[in-house]
Parts: C-alpha cells; sequence; structure tokens
C-alpha cells in the first residue's frame, strides 16, 4: 500500500524558515491492508482506518516523521486552552531529539541515529506568549551529509544503531556518528547538546546557531583539578596482563580507524546545586569490547574549571546510560553486558549495525550497584571495587534522584528513584521497534503481550543501609508505588530538591486505554507522592502521545511550580506544548495552558530537554 507525501506548508508570518527539503514518504508494511488517506489542500487528516493495527502503526510512524524546516527567527504560538500565568518565570525550554530518518537516496537510520534538531520554547509570563525555534545542530555529520545549496540529504555515517540500505557499507567505519540528538545542558551561561559517546557541541542560545564542538574534557582549566586513578589506591603496580594487551591492539584501530574518541562522555550529566558544580562521565572506547570498565568522572565549576577528576576500573563488562550522585559517592547501576563474536564480525564487516557487537548478559540473577568514593582519599574502609549485589536484576534506564541520610552512630542509608526493566525485554538492535533490515518501525517491539508487561520500564525506589565502617547492611529494590503496576519512564523531580529526601516524582507512562499500544508511547503524566504512596495522572487523550516531562519550580514547597510536556497530536499531524499546575495532577483543571506549534513545523519525537531561566548564569 502506497501512502500519500506529507506537504509542509511554507509558514506565512513575517518570521522566516529555512525549507531544507521536501518531505519523506512514510511507507508501510504489507500486512498492514487498510487505507489511510491525507487530505493535502486542508492539511486535514483524515482516516478511514477499521483495523485497530493499522491505526496503531500509522501512529507510531507519526512520531518519527523527518522534519526538513527551521525557523530562523521567534515564532509567537497561538494559545488555544488556557492562559499563560503571569508569575511564569521567564526562561527558555530547551529539547533536542532526531529530526531526520530517511535520506533522498533510500537509506533510513534508527532514531538514535537520527540528526539533532534542536526546539526552544521561550516562555514569558509577563508577557503572556511563548515564541518557538528550532534549527537543526550543524554538526560534523550533518555537514557532512546535508547539501546546502540542494537541500538534498545522503546518509554516508553509519551510526552505532543502523545500516545504509543505499550507502557504503563494507568498509565504512564512519560508525561515531555524533548527531547532538539526547540531552541539553546550560552551564556557565552556555548552551550544549550532548550525544551519547562523544563531545557536546555549543549552541548560541537565542540564534541556535551551532558555534561547534566543545572538547570539554581536555580544553578546560585543570591548573588546580585534584585528579586520581584506580591504580592510585593499589599498594602494587599490576604488570601488564591480557586485557592491557588486548587494549594496545584495539586502541589505533578504534582511535584511528573508527575515529572514536578515547574517553566517551556519556549523555547524562548531573549538577550539584549546594556545590555548584557540573558532574560529567566517560567511559573508555576499548573497553566496549573487553570484559572491563573503566569510568571516569569530572567536576567543573561554572566557568569550567575542571574541579576534580577521578578514574576507577572495574573488571565487569558494563554499560552506563544514567548514573546518580550524593554528597559522598557517584553510584553507578551495573548494566551487565557481553561480546558477541559473530555480531561483532558482522558489524565490523559493515553488515549489521555496530551496536550488534554486544548483547546484555543476564548471566546472574542479580544487579551491581557500585558506591564510588566521590572524594578521593586512602585507606578507605569499604573496598569499592566489590558491587553491592541488589536481589533482583534489572536493565536501568534513568535517574530521577538520589540522595544520602547519616544518622549520629555514623550509618548511612542511601536511595535512588529509578527507572528499569528487564533484561528479558531490553535488546540493543529493537529499541524503538525499529529494523535495520527493512528501516521500519515495528509497535509491537515496544509493547510487550499480556503476561510479559512486568518486564517493561518501571520505578523503583533503591534502598542501601551502610554502616559505619561502609560496608553494607541491607539492600532492597521496592516498587516506588506498590500499586501501580504500568509501564513507567523518565522520572523527574523538582530540581531544587535534587540530593535530598524529596516527596514527589513525575514521570512518563501510559493509560493502557489502546490495545495495540498499550504501554508505548506515552500518553499520561503521573505524580508519586512517596509519602503516602499514591499516584496522580494527567493523560492527553486518544491518538496523542506525550515525552519526557520536566518540572519549574515557582515556589518553597516541593510541588509549587508547572510542568511542562510536549503533545505529539498523531491524529491532526502537529505538535504542542502543554503548561501543567505541579499541584493539581489528577484534578480536571490541571492544564494552565496549551499552545500549538505550527503544523508546517510539526516535529518528531524529542528526548531530553532542559530548563534555563533567562536570570540563571549557570
Amino acid at each position: 500500500m502506497q501512502a500519500k507525501a506529507f506537504n509542509f506548508i511554507p509558514l506565512k508570518p513575517s518570521s522566516p524558515v529555512i525549507k531544507l527539503l521536501p518531505p519523506h514518504v512514510i511507507s508501510f508494511p504489507d500486512h498492514i491492508t487498510r487505507e489511510i488517506s491525507i487530505s493535502i489542500p486542508n492539511q486535514q487528516v483524515s482516516t478511514s482506518v477499521q483495523d485497530e493495527k493499522a491505526a496503531a502503526y500509522w501512529d507510531y510512524q507519526s512520531l518519527f516523521v523527518s522534519q526538513r524546516t527551521e525557523t530562523i527567527n521567534p515564532i509567537v504560538l497561538r494559545v488555544v486552552e488556557g492562559s499563560i500565568p503571569s508569575d511564569f518565570p521567564l526562561g527558555t525550554y530547551y529539547l533536542t531529539g532526531p529530526g531526520l530518518f530517511k535520506d533522498d537516496h533510500g537509506s533510513t537510520v534508527h532514531p538514535l541515529d537520527g540528526h539533532g534538531y534542536l526546539r526552544a520554547f521561550t516562555i514569558d509570563g509577563a508577557k503572556g506568549e511563548v515564541t518557538f525555534m528550532a534549527r537543526y545542530i550543524k554538526t560534523t555529520a550533518q555537514v557532512e551529509e546535508h547539501d546546502g545549496h540542494t537541500g538534498e540529504w545522503r546518509f554516508t555515517h553509519r551510526g552505532p544503531f543502523s545500516v545504509l540500505k543505499n550507502g557504503k557499507k563494507i568498509g565504512n567505519t564512519k560508525v561515531m556518528k555524533n548527531v547532538a540528538n539526547t540531552s541539553v545542558l546550560r552551564w556557565g551561561d552556555r548552551l550544549f547538546c550532548l550525544w551519547e559517546g562523544g563531545a557536546p557541541y555549543e549552541i548560541e542560545s537565542d540564534s541556535l546557531d551551532t558555534v561547534g564542538k566543545f572538547d570539554l574534557i581536555n580544553g578546560s582549566d585543570g591548573s588546580s583539578v585534584s585528579s586520581s586513578t584506580s591504580s592510585d589506591r593499589d599498594t602494587l603496580d599490576h604488570p601488564r596482563d591480557v586485557l592491557d594487551l588486548a587494549a594496545s591492539i584495539l586502541k589505533p584501530i578504534l582511535y584511528g580507524v573508527f575515529k572514536m574518541p578515547p574517553k566517551r562522555l556519556l549523555s547524562h550529566y548531573k549538577i550539584d546545586a549546594q556545590r555548584n558544580r557540573l558532574l560529567m562521565m566517560s567511559c573508555n572506547a576499548e573497553d566496549m569490547l573487553l570484559p572491563r570498565s573503566t569510568f571516569t568522572f569530572y567536576e567543573f565549576d561554572c566557568n569550567f574549571k575542571m574541579l576534580q577528576r577521578q578514574e576507577f576500573k572495574l573488571e565487569e563488562h558494563l554499560m552506563i546510560h544514567d548514573w546518580a550522585f550524593t554528597d559522598s559517592h557517584y553510584v553507578l547501576f551495573g548494566n551487565r553486558i557481553k561480546l558477541d563474536i559473530l555480531g561483532s564480525m558482522t558489524a565490523i564487516c559493515g553488515f549489521t549495525p555496530m551496536i550488534s557487537a554486544l548483547s546484555v548478559n543476564p548471566s546472574k540473577s542479580t544487579s551491581p550497584i557500585y558506591l564510588l568514593p566521590r572524594v578521593p582519599m586512602h585507606g578507605e574502609l569499604r573496598d569499592w571495587k566489590v558491587p553491592i549485589e541488589a536481589p533482583s536484576q534489572m536493565w536501568v534506564l534513568h535517574v530521577g534522584n538520589a540522595f544520602e541520610e547519616r544518622d549520629h552512630n555514623g550509618n548511612t542509608q542511601i536511595k535512588i528513584q529509578a527507572s528499569g526493566c528487564s533484561y528479558k525485554w531490553f535488546n540493543f538492535q529493537k529499541m524503538f521497534g525499529y529494523d535495520w533490515q527493512s528501516g521500519k518501525l515495528d509497535p509491537s517491539m515496544m509493547n510487550a503481550d499480556k503476561g510479559e508487561d512486568k518486564l517493561l520500564p518501571r520505578l523503583v525506589e533503591v534502598s542501601i543501609n551502610l554502616d559505619a565502617n561502609g560496608n553494607c547492611e541491607k539492600c532492597c529494590v521496592d516498587p516506588l508505588n506498590n500499586e501501580w503496576n504500568k509501564a513507567t519512564d523518565f522520572p523527574v523531580i523538582n530540581q531544587d530538591f535534587s540530593g535530598s529526601n524529596n516527596k514527589y516524582v513525575y514521570a512518563a507512562t501510559c493509560s493502557g486505554v489502546r490495545r495495540e499500544l498499550p504501554h508505548f508511547p506515552f500518553d499520561t503524566v503521573v505524580k508519586f507522592n512517596t509519602l503516602k504512596n499514591s499516584t496522580q495522572t494527567w493523560s492527553v487523550g486518544t491518538r496523542r502521545f506525550i515525552g519526557e516531562p520536566i518540572f519549574i519550580s515557582n515556589g518553597s514547597n516541593e510541588d509549587d511550580g508547572y510542568l511542562l510536556v510536549v503533545e505529539y497530536a498523531v491524529s491532526e499531524q502537529r505538535s504542542y506544548l502543554v503548561i501543567l499546575d505541579g499541584k493539581k495532577i489528577g484534578e480536571t483543571n490541571a492544564v494552565v495552558a496549551k499552545l500549538e506549534v505550527p503544523k508546517s513545523l510539526n516535529f518528531p519525537l524529542g528526548f531530553h530537554g532542559f530548563w534555563a531561566p533567562t536570570s540563571s548564569k549557570a
């Protein structure tokens, strides 16, 4: 069945736009037989879908439609519901995510390999208006793959998750496709877009022009840095072993041939508001293929002066996406992985995605948690190289908050609120349901069958009790709410309470009203009250989805403030910015305001965002 092309009509307002390319056509699999028609003249999407499965497939594809239009100047968004409160803090909500999934030569890429498309919503409560901008991040890969004169796109970089159907396969070493599409950070009055495994790209905060790649690790002033490595704490030098020999062989291949940075920065960072520090973490490139892990933590002041650098070598093959910190520790949930020999051979040859070289390792029924000392010291009471084994096996996805409390006897309790899923569900090659062989997205991969829904992401609270000598007396993993059994991810809190004993956690979840899309995409915001063990929800309605919520503090109480969330109305092919009252989640009047993004600028699903108050310098 052939679907008609979307027609993005250029904007008529005075704010100019950059038309990058005609839109791409969505192709549907053979088993979807119901016709879906799009009326081009009035841009209204009408469907004659009687098969719910077909409708679900259509709606899912609509979240990953390429947007090839950029704005040059801010566009005032139309308020379609409510009004912007006059006390709303002045600032900008930056949201990044993939913008392009298909080129003009028949190649598609995984959403994680899509070029970064930065969206900016500037909210002015005094004026009662929100302006919107959207620009592609001009990474090295984006500049190479997009012809600015003709508007044509041709994918040349494989990326970690994709295989180019009509691009170079054999001998294509362009694996490290830094597309800056994962998260946003504003620190020291500078704006950055980050990616999992490379240097951040600096963005001009007003125009969204790309300044360039920022070498945060090597380019910062480290004149007074406190630096230590795991070997500093060893009493004897370790001889060069088999792993060191293997690393020496891998390094010139990975660094030279595949252009991997020696230390790959993770996209998730942490901000220690009490100390006014930015915390970053990196992993060694060669450890991706070795049964060990080397993690380095960096702490910067507001001027990007590196205050501290610590390296830890662990004798396990681990993958970390998100992590936590407390006053005394860096906290790592060790997601165990292993090398897939056959997959690595086909990946290196270009026949399969590079990520197929790895697979999850469910060999143990427990989950390792590493408590790494944040303050370098000699003669620690507890051996940090030995993990605390959580009693349940889980693959940790995202962390909402972590804090520690110490009693008068020196005993410490550490609590971490996070989302985690089963090793049986998590699959490197099927994230978002992307099939690299067909280039299509299958929503059933993200929606487990009945009876297997317990494998999906859930919010948990991990509690670790340490005695005065640092020995673990107890470690338990419990649901954040005992009565909540729906798939949930993207936990966020009021950042004013980060690192302290918080009462509220907000997250994205699914109402479960659609039989074919019961768990994902998300369509609901849930508010957890951890003290009362209660939940309240707000949902967007039928054929509408949401991304990650973000909390904007506006008062002294923990839930004084607003939640921002993007609504993807796939039934209309339109995006909205929704402002919710943090106190009224679960009530009929939770929506404070809803603003409409012009249809010609409708954008695909975003990943992670950042709220930057205008008065903030960090």
